[in-house]
C-alpha cells in the first residue's frame, strides 16, 4: 500500500468505503485480518475490566497473560491487513505481466508462483493469530469479569469467522503456488487451526452460557 495509506490509519467509516469501492483491495482477506483484530481488542478489554478487581484477583495471571498476548496480536492483525492487501496487488500485478513470448510466460508463472505463495502465507498468518487469540479467551472465560462474559463470545466467535475467511484466501492461492510440499504443509496445518478455533468457540459459548466462574489455571 501507499506510504499513509495503512488501514489501521483509517477510519472505521473510511475502511469499509474502500471495503465497499470496486477496487479489488482491501478485500476479504484483509476484512478477515480487521475482525481478527477486533477479537484481540474485545480480548484486551474483558482483560481491563478483570485486572485489579478483588473478586478476580485469584485469576490475575490469566488476566494479565491475555492482555499481552491481545496487544500483540491486534496490533499484527492490523499489520497483515495490509499485508494480504499488498500480497493480492503483487499478485495481481504478476498475472498483468506480458506473455507473447516463452521467455514472458515463463517470467509471469514465475512471479506468479511468488505472489501467489506470499498471498498463502500472509492469511495463514492471520489464521494463526486468531487461534492464539481464541485460545486466550477459552482460558478468560469463566475465570474474568462476568460483566463481559458475552464480549468474551463476540471475541471468540469474531475469531473463528477471521480463521475461516482467511483460511478461504490460503485455499484459493495454494493450487497456483508450484510446491506441492509446501501447499500439503499448509492444508494439513490450516485444517488443524480450524478444528481448534471451532472447537475452542464452542466451549467459549457454553462456559458463558453457565453464568459462573471456575477455577484458575494451573500454575
Amino acid at each position: 500500500m501507499e506510504s499513509g495509506a495503512r488501514f489501521g490509519d483509517l477510519t472505521l467509516s473510511e475502511f469499509e468505503e474502500r471495503l465497499a469501492s470496486a477496487e479489488p483491495v482491501p478485500g476479504g482477506g484483509s476484512a478477515s485480518a480487521i475482525a481478527g483484530s477486533m477479537a484481540g481488542s474485545l480480548l484486551a478489554m474483558a482483560s481491563r475490566l478483570s485486572r485489579d478487581r478483588p473478586k478476580y484477583a485469584v485469576y490475575a495471571a490469566t488476566h494479565g497473560r491475555a492482555l499481552v498476548v491481545a496487544e500483540r496480536a491486534r496490533e499484527r492483525l492490523l499489520n497483515l491487513a495490509d499485508d494480504d492487501a499488498d500480497a493480492y496487488a503483487a499478485f495481481g500485478a504478476a498475472r498483468k505481466m506480458p506473455r507473447e513470448t516463452a521467455e514472458e510466460q515463463e517470467a509471469r508463472e514465475e512471479a506468479t508462483r511468488v505472489a501467489a505463495r506470499k498471498a498463502s502465507e500472509v492469511p495463514l498468518e492471520v489464521a494463526r493469530e486468531c487461534a492464539r487469540i481464541i485460545d486466550e479467551v477459552e482460558a478468560m472465560a469463566g475465570r474474568s469479569n462476568l460483566n463481559a462474559a458475552s464480549d468474551l463470545e463476540v471475541a471468540a466467535r469474531l475469531a473463528a469467522a477471521a480463521a475461516r475467511g482467511a483460511a478461504a484466501n490460503v485455499m484459493i492461492n495454494l493450487p497456483m503456488v508450484g510446491d506441492e510440499t509446501f501447499r500439503g504443509a499448509a492444508m494439513v496445518e490450516m485444517t488443524n487451526l480450524l478444528e481448534g478455533v471451532d472447537r475452542l468457540a464452542a466451549e467459549v459459548s457454553e462456559r458463558v452460557a453457565t453464568g459462573t466462574l471456575r477455577q484458575p489455571e494451573a500454575e
